[in-house]
């Protein structure tokens, strides 16, 4: 059933048909996809050469210089595999990684610590497609990067969101002798209908093609990278202060893509797969919907289902926010977290109102609920919940083939435009991943050497009990986590179809005062209901940007974007219905 009120959804949001499909957030990086799929490409050679198109017309969500994890599913062999391509801090790296080194105080977040060399990861994308390809897919690297390199070269018509998210970094950006050259012709953001080129992204992306990986990694962009990090190319006198970080090409060198088994979910019959550690989205979404999963929501009072959703996710978040991180540093209490007595006993706790504004929800305590030998867990007490905030950029993209495979993919550069420093002759924007970082130690996010800071990002697979094949996904930073939630929750609980699932009005709790709603939907009755169990409610202009695609048993395939948010995504099947 269908209790929040539905946007209108344009034609190029939703695809029906057979044969393949794909679902971006760029019509121009869904027909690459889409071109790939239709010369007998598979679903892992489509979702790169999209994902690489992504970091030609949307470069300040996504690229090379970020990072992201992939969710594949293989049709044949019935495996559901995550790539991880998260970045990586640098050896150098230590706990005080943002504070000022004359205060010793924590730098401001923004724009301070968020357009520095210190907060640059080792990208791991390029390696992520690589990987992809190489084990998976059935193009070359080479092949997958000549449409982006040609659209690089050709360019593209400059449309809203282009223009509107270099307008909202045009301070950063004038701050950076390349990004401002790139960016700001003239002074200004490019003009909505003018024409963009990247020439240098397009030399970047036939470097890679030419040379490979290594040219990234341990040749001549591996040095530019390296030397933009340590020298930023900042203006004669930069706005803010700009600090230099201490990535290093054996940095670089010694990176690599983690092969990990996915999250398992199981939820009212449907088995949902997702990304694990160093992601906290697949555990913190299994922790939800295991939270949900006492309670009827289909049949509930509609202001009582989404209350319940609401509490389920500060709950989950408590727990997210106090325990995850990379599970090569931190012991995570995996076990225990996913224990179905400790969701009970979590369960026992949603209230039938909302907290106090001003009161967190604390902690669980799943250790007594795991069998773990580790004496580092027996005493663990776990921090204050992080107060710090996350960029919200990303981007994610949906494809299948004819054979029945899938990839789900998010990846990202952080904030919108990462740290906002392009690297000098090869086009692209660095990451400001490092921000994710919980900077007060102890904590199990807390900068270290060789880490990885914790995601939210959730690409997820689901299997229905009729047969079906779902892929789904989100940007937005911590709001990806409640984003792929109420995705789920539309999709089994209100039954819901792919395409209403995603244009539907999105709230967000993660253990704060206020529950974020999409702008309009607290003059509505449920949210006039919510306000009236205590909930406080604050209306955002977005909340995620999803993308996802539906494969029946028989071949028939659906793929919808979001009609809306971002200015709309692009889904398209190769033989529409």
């Amino acid at each position: 059933m269908t209790n929040l009120p539905l946007a209108s959804q344009p034609s190029l949001a939703i695809a029906q048909g057979r044969g393949g499909a794909v679902a971006t957030v760029d019509e121009r990086a869904t027909q690459v996809g889409i071109d790939v799929l239709k010369r007998g490409g598979n679903a892992v050679d489509a979702a790169v050469a999209a994902a690489a198109a992504v970091g030609v017309t949307d470069p300040f969500s996504a690229g090379i210089g970020g990072g992201g994890f992939m969710v594949i599913y293989l049709k044949q062999s019935d495996r559901l595999i995550t790539l991880d391509g998260r970045e990586q801090a640098p050896a150098s790296t230590t706990v005080e990684l943002f504070r000022d080194p004359e205060t010793e105080e924590l730098l401001p977040f923004w724009p301070h610590r968020i357009s520095s060399g210190r907060a640059v990861g080792v990208p791991g994308t390029v390696l992520e497609w690589a990987e992809a390809l190489n084990r998976y897919g059935t193009l070359s690297l080479a092949e997958a990067l000549q449409p982006a390199i040609a659209l690089a070269e050709s360019g593209f018509e400059v449309d809203h969101t282009f223009a509107h998210q270099v307008a909202l970094n045009q301070s950063r950006f004038a701050a950076f002798t390349t990004t401002r050259a790139l960016y700001l012709p003239g002074g200004q953001p490019p003009a909505v209908g003018s024409r963009f080129s990247n020439p240098d992204l397009a030399h970047t992306y036939r470097l890679l093609a030419e040379q490979g990986v290594n040219t990234f990694y341990r040749g001549q962009i591996a040095a530019a990278i390296a030397r933009t990090v340590q020298h930023p190319p900042t203006v004669a006198e930069p706005p803010f202060p700009v600090l230099p970080g201490g990535l290093t090409l054996t940095d670089l060198d010694r990176y690599e893509v983690r092969v990990r088994p996915p999250t398992v979910t199981p939820y009212r019959g449907y088995t949902l797969y997702s990304m694990g550690l160093p992601s906290s989205g697949g555990l913190t979404t299994g922790s939800i919907l295991g939270l949900l999963a006492g309670f009827d929501l289909g049949a509930s009072d509609p202001t009582k289902a989404w209350h319940t959703v609401i509490e389920a996710e500060r709950l989950a978040f408590a727990d997210r926010n106090a325990y995850l991180g990379d599970p090569e540093y931190v012991d995570v209490p995996v076990a225990g977290l996913q224990s179905a007595a400790y969701l009970q006993t979590r369960r026992s706790h949603l209230p039938d109102r909302a907290p106090a504004v001003d009161i967190r929800v604390a902690p669980g305590n799943p250790l007594p609920y795991q069998n773990d030998p580790s004496p580092s867990l027996t005493t663990y007490q776990p921090p204050a919940p992080s107060t710090e905030p996350e960029g919200g950029s990303t981007t994610h993209l949906v494809t299948s083939d004819r054979w029945g495979n899938i990839v789900s993919y998010t990846f990202t550069l952080e904030s919108i435009g990462g740290s906002g420093m392009v690297v000098p002759g090869y086009g692209f924007l660095l990451n400001n991943e490092l921000t994710d970082f919980d900077p007060v130690a102890p904590h199990p996010n807390a900068p270290e050497p060789g880490k990885r800071p914790r995601s939210s990002m959730a690409p997820t697979i689901a299997h229905s009990p009729q047969g079906d094949w779902l892929a789904f996904g989100s940007p937005g930073g911590p709001t990806i986590i409640t984003t792929v939630a109420g995705l789920a929750v539309n999709l089994i609980d209100f039954g819901l179809a792919m395409p209403e699932a995603i244009a539907a009005p999105r709230l967000s709790q993660r253990n704060t005062g206020t529950t974020q709603v999409d702008s309009g939907l607290e003059q509505t009755a449920i949210g006039q209901g919510l306000r009236a169990l205590g909930h406080e409610l604050e209306p955002m202009a977005e909340i995620g940007a999803a993308v996802g695609l539906v494969v029946r048993p028989d071949g028939e395939m659906i793929a919808a974007a979001e009609p809306q948010r971002r200015g709309g995504g692009v889904a398209m099947v190769v033989r529409p219905q």
